[in-house]
């Protein structure tokens, strides 16, 4: 059977006890850093056989994988912080299991998406989770274009030193969009930066961007009482669509 564990995305307590149990149990381990999930097994005490299992080499090892779980073996799955599958291998290891009739479950817990959706205060029904932001400046700016004509809160990852010029094109395609720069979810220098882009522009330009972040946008102003449909109202949403 394929236990699928979501692990802490910073604090340690986090881990639940049905993960721990099952790390405790199970024949192997398959871990996107294999470092991480041995400091992971170190702090709970346990000794287990781990193999490595990330984008580079995911397809290869499927074969190997099966085996093991036809033979009726345990074996938990690891990613190096939240759920596995989202923006992390998974995916493929999963749809095999349903092809061969092999018997998963997935454990609930940690994900930067949903906390930092909560944590945003923008509306949360529907939204709309993209992965990473596009490395290219000219996709990037694409993917916000595509965002506004979504017209519903978008979140993705980004990476501490792309986020200035990411908040550039917000500011520039999206000046009234309302942001939230969630970083650190969990860990001690955890903060939610909300505003305009030029004002979340602001707020960092003043220091060094560190750690992990999840940018969560609402296309237009929103109101705690209902949400609006500006589109009619912003000249520049208007140009954009």
């Amino acid at each position: 059977m394929l236990f699928i564990l979501p692990t802490p995305i910073g604090n340690l307590g986090d881990l639940s006890h049905r993960v721990e149990a099952v790390l405790a149990s199970c024949d192997l381990v398959l871990a996107e850093d294999t470092r991480r999930a041995e400091q992971l097994l170190s702090h709970l005490g346990v000794r287990k056989k781990i193999v490595s299992f990330q984008e580079h080499n995911e397809e290869q090892r499927l074969p190997f994988i099966m085996d093991v779980l036809h033979a009726g073996k345990e074996v938990a799955l690891l990613t190096d912080a939240g759920t596995p599958s989202i923006s992390d291998p998974g995916f493929r290891l999963v749809r095999a299991c349903i092809n061969e009739k092999i018997s998963y479950t997935v454990l609930p817990g940690p994900s930067a998406v949903t906390t930092a959706l909560v944590g945003s205060g923008l509306p949360p029904v529907p939204f709309y989770f993209g992965g990473f932001l596009p490395n290219s400046a000219s996709k990037r700016r694409s993917e916000i274009k595509a965002l506004l004509e979504r017209g519903i809160t978008s979140l993705y990852f980004e990476s501490p030193h792309r986020l200035p010029a990411c908040l550039k094109d917000f500011t520039t395609l999206l000046p009234e969009a309302r942001l939230c720069v969630a970083r650190e979810l969990s860990k001690k220098f955890e903060e939610y930066v909300h505003g305009t882009p030029q004002e979340v522009l602001i707020h960092f330009s003043s220091k060094a961007v560190k750690g992990e972040i999840t940018l969560v946008v609402h296309p237009y102003p929103v109101s705690a009482k209902k949400t609006e449909d500006y589109s009619e109202k912003i000249p520049i949403l208007r140009n954009l669509a």
